[in-house]
């Protein structure tokens, strides 16, 4: 076993299937933040959805009764944000998203502008229109920088999936041939700016990403070289882990029984 779960310092806390199901707070989950508490565990939600901020993100865990301050969540939006920021030097963006994502690029100093701009930013954009596409796609072909928020093709929802970023993605990929820079999960990307936001002190070995996905969650933590917890309360049945050509570290039905092992302070593969 690469990292031990008693040697685990940072988690990384995938939302829908680990923490939560649609509005429903999943058995355990305020123990094991409690436990994080009690054990001065820092931890990030960590969610690919660039159409909402964190502000809206406390919000919706308060309402299922997690008190979890903002700063204690990123999205890809502001991960993209921090992105930007720390590695480019594109500081004009057009932004295709939502207003909770123009808010977080203008949070991080970024100026949003239709013309002279560095680079195109696309998220889950729910308010698109046709002429947004139509701009982004001039000032693509004149050689703007392209970065999507995350790769996801569809989002769930309860009537259905709908177009998420990846698909919107395909559209401008279509019309343009320019391929962009994607940053939320499962890229490295999003894990760095995530350990950037935990302040850089926790070695990357002994931060924890705790998903129900092995193709984005458990995925990304392996390219990242970080401890992969699977727990079994969303998208992933034992019969998808037993054909899986990569295991997580460690393996539980859900959070509370990771908070149980953690409590006993073993280390162990379910």
């Amino acid at each position: 076993m690469k990292h031990p779960l008693a040697d685990i310092r940072a988690f990384l806390m995938d939302m829908d299937g680990t923490v939560y199901l649609g509005r429903r707070l999943l058995p355990g989950a305020k123990g094991f933040f409690r436990l994080l508490g009690r054990r001065g565990i820092p931890y990030l939600f960590f969610t690919n959805n660039s159409s909402a901020d964190r502000h809206l993100y406390r919000d919706k865990l308060a309402a299922m009764g997690l008190e979890v301050p903002p700063e204690r969540i990123i999205t890809s939006g502001e991960a993209t944000a921090l992105y930007l920021t720390s590695r480019t030097a594109h500081r004009r963006v057009y932004v295709l998203g939502t207003p909770s994502l123009e808010g977080e690029l203008r949070d991080a100093g970024l100026t949003l502008a239709d013309q002279r701009v560095d680079a195109v930013v696309l998220g889950f954009d729910k308010t698109l229109t046709y002429e947004k596409l139509e701009r982004a796609a001039h000032l693509l072909r004149g050689g703007a920088a392209f970065i999507a928020t995350h790769p996801d093709k569809v989002c769930p929802t309860e009537a259905g999936p709908i177009p998420d970023c990846g698909s919107m993605i395909a559209l401008l990929r279509t019309a343009t041939g320019v391929r962009p820079t994607v940053i939320g999960k499962p890229n490295r990307t999003m894990v760095d700016m995530a350990l950037r936001k935990l302040g850089g002190h926790v070695p990357r070995s002994r931060v924890a990403i705790v998903g129900d996905r092995l193709y984005t969650d458990m995925a990304m933590g392996r390219r990242a070289r970080l401890a992969t917890i699977l727990v079994l309360s969303g998208e992933t049945t034992r019969a998808d882990l037993a054909t899986a050509r990569h295991r997580p570290d460690h393996v539980f039905p859900s959070i509370r029984e990771l908070a149980r092992e953690m409590r006993r302070g073993g280390s162990r593969n379910a």
